[in-house]
């Protein structure tokens, strides 16, 4: 009897640099790629927000279909499906006599509970859930130091890391495939189908981010082989900005931090060092901090008190006032700019989430967890360890006590728009 692998995707919505794909092919002799819209993303949240907004769940099903068109390339497809992945998964683990699943190992509480979920019925069933890291640019095996002693501190997490770690190559793009044999292969969901909380009609098309693994490519692309004048327009930003321009199909796994940092590298080599390229490495190392931190602590950074001691924590509730910053109402002209445009394209730059919710903690008063939520709702390049991590630092309860009371919002106007320059898009 022929070797059969589920491979699950979850948030590694490609083909390239992908181990997990890449072993599948190697071990078995049919694969069967899976995707499962999980309704639980798409419900209210205990903070008076949508788990998944309509700007954030357009860019998945659009980066889903890019998947789906790759594999129909290569003759086969992915499997789409609405529901629970611990009850489907099993089912199709039995309906096409797999013999083992492959899937993405994820950090946060919420998507690890899932993971355990199907590991206990696949079990029950005889089949291994194997997991795989695919997320951060340096594994964690590869690192000078285990989960449990990872420093604290940014600056020295990252001069350690760079001095005593090494990027690996990137996996081969598969170029052939053998698919399990599927009668129905599922449809893409509908917008509507997912949103059902939400106001949709007004709803306009993202034209500078859309989903996939091939607008990453081509935005990734034009970033590295940008003209003179964009070259001085990039090397204009400030700390983590720049890959912050790449991070919504990175949050989704349709672009690999490896991928990003081996493409710098060609565009050095050929331009030399741009000012640039050094706040792309920092980027991803930001991002790879926090979801180590996540697997360090834990749930600990969704906890209103985080890591601060005997805090007395605010009380999480949807007032006026918090309604006002969400609509961008606050009379605030340079916050409200930001909101609007983050709540149009799902996306604004790092200095504009730093003052947004330096505003909300320290202006308004308001819990901290609250601003989280909604960002998860709106943000298109939402993952859940750079966001909670990064509220929880600015509120001053992020395990980096050394960032407590660092953020002041007046300073920040000042560094963010010392001009005056940033006005707000007109509104219809």
């Amino acid at each position: 009897m022929s070797k059969k692998i589920l491979v699950w995707f979850r948030n590694d919505l490609r083909l390239h640099d992908n181990e997990m794909l890449v072993e599948a092919i190697a071990k078995a002799d049919e694969i069967l790629p899976v995707y499962v819209f999980d309704p639980r993303h798409f419900e209210n949240s205990r903070y008076h927000t949508i788990k998944t907004g309509s700007t954030r769940a357009q860019f998945l099903i659009e980066s889903v279909e890019s998947i789906r068109q790759s594999f129909q390339k290569l003759g086969g497809d992915i499997l789409i499906a609405q529901g629970k992945p611990e009850e489907l998964l099993p089912a199709l683990v039995a309906q096409y006599e797999i013999s083992e699943v492959y899937h993405h190992r994820e950090v946060a509480s919420e998507e690890t509970a899932v993971s355990t979920g199907v590991e206990d019925l696949l079990w029950k069933q005889k089949v291994n859930l194997k997991h795989f890291i695919g997320h951060t640019l340096y594994n964690k095996e590869d690192l000078p130091f285990p989960i449990k002693d990872i420093p604290d501190v940014f600056a020295q997490f990252k001069k350690k890391t760079e001095r005593d770690a090494i990027v690996k190559p990137c996996f081969l793009t598969p170029e052939k495939i053998n698919f399990v044999s599927v009668e129905d292969w599922g449809a893409l969901p509908k917008l509507s189908n997912l949103i059902i909380n939400e106001e949709l009609q007004g709803l306009t098309e993202n034209s500078e981010f859309k989903g996939g693994e091939q607008e990453a490519f081509k935005h990734l692309h034009d970033f590295l082989h940008a003209g003179e004048d964009m070259a001085l327009s990039n090397a204009s930003l400030k700390k983590n900005e720049v890959v912050s321009k790449l991070s919504a199909w990175l949050a989704l796994g349709c672009l690999s931090p490896r991928e990003v940092y081996w493409k710098m590298k060609e565009a050095e080599a050929n331009y030399g060092l741009k000012p640039y390229f050094n706040q792309i490495v920092l980027g991803l190392l930001w991002r790879d901090y926090y979801r180590f931190m996540f697997k360090k602590y834990r749930n600990t950074f969704f906890k209103p008190a985080g890591f601060a001691a005997n805090l007395q924590a605010l009380p999480q509730v949807d007032n006026d006032l918090l309604q006002a910053w969400k609509n961008g109402n606050t009379g605030q002209p340079l916050v409200d700019a930001m909101i609007y445009e983050l709540n149009t394209t799902g996306y604004i730059n790092n200095a504009a989430r730093q003052l947004v919710a330096t505003y909300l903690v320290y202006e308004l008063g308001l819990s901290w967890v609250m601003g989280a939520a909604y960002f998860e709702e709106k943000l298109i390049d939402y993952n859940p360890a750079s966001n909670w991590g990064n509220w929880a630092n600015i509120a001053g309860v992020g395990n980096d006590q050394r960032l407590t009371n660092s953020f002041n919002f007046e300073k920040l106007l000042k560094i963010v728009d010392p001009k005056g320059l940033y006005s707000q898009p007109v509104r219809a």
